[in-house]
């Protein structure tokens, strides 16, 4: 037998706490390098049903070969003879099989080569015990929401960053483009994340988080509005420029609820909440409408709208031509055209907006279709 020492119990007591790889699994890992080993070693290499034992009393492992029992021995590492094997067990007789002790005296004789072997099917059998806990930990958190510590930023080139979450068991990934533009990530800062997805393109496979997908807010919501956690209020859709603005449809059909007002909370602190989460980003909750006219002008807020008119090509497009008063045209537009292309994005809608002055009065009030169909 093989004493395998303190150390190694400790290297498996360390390797269950930090990467939660059983104990006893990775014991085995050590025994089947060490069958490796032995397999090497030997001049028969297709030695048969060779295997390690540990016994966890005595801290040993030993290795054992089936070999039968035989009045003449051929093969040393196949057979025994008889009289050996009586000294072992009085009553067996030829043609038995016995599993026989064959750890070598002096360990080191397995040599540097089968001790490179053990080591390099240690490090394999790791590897992938690292790769299925990964796969599990996704498994169990892909779209949620969770927090995490900043454990590290890599720079990977041309000003791109990928910040390195610790999630507990595992590591997230967030890159440059998941994170929220102009923040700063700083090693040890607690940050909320959307697990999205697992990249295996890699050595080990990657877990990557984000800060700026449009399902974090989704998630917020439902962290810190319980009617939307319970289902009372939906949230039909959203329409997301992470870091800047987001539009987000709610809906509810229960007519003693609000949904736009269960979402802001009382004083707006639910709201509050969620915008402090995503660094102040802002946030227009919309009441959604199964009529599209109302939708359009709800999505276009806080624009006053004077008229929608909703047109279909034959294509299957669709397009809503909005007039606003002269004085909300740039506010219905928005900063750089945000407002009206997050309203598009989040009822999926073409729009297109003209003044009153610029529609020439040549309009209706709002809710009418002129031309297309409604």
């Amino acid at each position: 037998m093989i004493k395998i020492g303190d150390k190694l119990l400790e290297a498996a007591e360390e390797l269950e706490r930090e990467r939660n790889i059983p104990q006893e699994e990775f014991i085995s890992y050590v025994c089947d390098a060490i069958v490796a080993a032995y397999k090497k070693k030997v001049p028969d290499h297709d030695v048969e049903g060779v295997r390690a034992i540990f016994d966890a009393e005595t801290g040993e492992i030993g290795i054992f070969a089936p070999k039968e029992v035989v009045d003449e021995v051929g093969n040393e590492y196949h057979e025994i003879g008889l009289e050996e094997a009586k000294d072992l067990i009085p009553d067996v007789t030829v043609g038995e099989v016995l599993e026989i002790e064959v750890t070598p005296a002096d360990f080191s004789e397995f040599g540097r080569i089968a001790a490179q072997t053990a080591k390099q099917l240690i490090t394999q059998r790791l590897r992938e015990a690292e790769k299925e806990l990964i796969k599990k930990e996704f498994e169990a958190r892909k779209g949620s929401c969770v927090t995490g510590q900043i454990e590290r930023i890599e720079v990977v080139g041309d000003n791109r960053t990928n910040v390195i979450v610790n999630l507990g068991r595992v590591e997230g990934c967030m890159p440059s483009k998941e994170q929220l533009p102009g923040d700063s990530y700083r090693v040890g800062n607690r940050v909320r994340v959307y697990v999205l997805e697992l990249r295996e393109s890699g050595r080990v496979p990657q877990i990557i988080v984000s800060q700026a997908h449009p399902e974090l807010v989704r998630e917020l919501f439902e962290l810190y509005v319980p009617e939307i956690e319970d289902g009372t209020v939906e949230i039909r859709s959203i329409a997301r420029e992470a870091g800047y603005r987001t539009k987000i449809a709610v809906h509810s059909e229960d007519a003693d609820v609000d949904p736009v007002g269960a979402c802001i909370g009382t004083r707006g602190v639910r709201i509050q909440n969620v915008v402090a989460e995503l660094r102040n980003e802002k946030i227009d909750v919309i009441r959604f409408s199964g009529d599209p006219v109302d939708y359009i002008s709800n999505a276009l807020s806080p624009a006053r709208i004077t008229t929608v008119a909703l047109y279909e090509d034959e294509s299957g497009g669709r397009r809503a031509e909005v007039i606003v008063p002269d004085d909300q045209l740039s506010l219905a537009i928005g900063r750089g055209g945000q407002n009206v292309r997050l309203a598009a994005k989040l009822t999926t809608w073409k729009i297109d907006i003209k003044s009153e002055s610029q529609a020439g009065g040549n309009y209706k009030v709002a809710g009418e279709t002129t031309g297309g169909k409604r």
